[in-house]
């Protein structure tokens, strides 16, 4: 298990495919050797939609290097780390990675959160409307982490896995639900509020908790 590629985004236009609409984004990221990591995320990295995306819930977000591999193959040219807009590629990671489970590093340990829910930027920077389709089928979003531990990572930097010593919740039955939540259950939304989801994620649930209850 190990650092694949470390990605630093910086402003840049994209236009949407729906409606024509130009705006910046993060998206397009960049390789670099190392970066420093504080509680916000990757130092340098532009994150602009503040309203859905960063903060330090979200600070971080990762993709197996496993899953390029299924892309490539399924789109049938060569789809390279950094790609999804993820801060860092990972290769080795479980397919049943959890919601509290925490990535250590030789100098950072980050905490799972939340996975990634596709949108119109994704469609965007792959050029497809109909790949958040395809992301979502795939059902291996990735991973939203928080920051433990800040610190400087590298590229090839080894890590381990801790298991949270909760209740486990995988994160990607989180992202099939997420996606169907106004079909969840009080007692379902409850074992999520019960973990260390992210703020905006639980936010929401809450509401729709109460929801049920009036």
């Amino acid at each position: 298990m190990k650092v694949i590629a470390i990605n630093i985004g910086k402003p840049e236009v994209i236009t949407d495919l729906d409606d024509g609409d130009s705006y910046s984004t993060g998206i397009n990221k960049r390789p670099v050797n190392s970066a420093s990591v504080n509680e916000l995320g990757l130092q340098d990295d532009a994150i602009l939609n503040t309203r859905f995306h960063g903060g330090p819930d979200q600070a971080v977000y990762l993709y197996r290097q496993e899953d390029y591999n299924h892309w490539t193959r399924e789109l049938g040219r060569t789809i390279a780390p950094g790609t999804f807009g993820e801060n860092l590629t990972l290769s080795g990671l479980p397919d049943d990675l959890a919601v509290g489970d925490e990535l250590s590093f030789p100098d950072l340990r980050l905490q799972v959160t939340a996975p990634r829910i596709p949108c119109n930027t994704l469609a965007a920077r792959m050029g497809n409307k109909l790949f958040p389709k395809k992301f979502i089928k795939h059902g291996q979003s990735g991973h939203y982490c928080r920051v433990l531990q800040t610190g400087r990572i590298k590229v090839n930097d080894p890590f381990k896995i801790v298991p949270y010593d909760g209740p486990r919740l995988a994160n990607t039955r989180f992202f099939r639900d997420w996606l169907a939540r106004s079909r969840l259950t009080a007692q379902e939304i409850e074992q999520y509020l019960a973990i260390p989801i992210d703020v905006r994620s639980r936010a929401v649930l809450q509401d729709l908790l109460a929801r049920q209850r009036t």
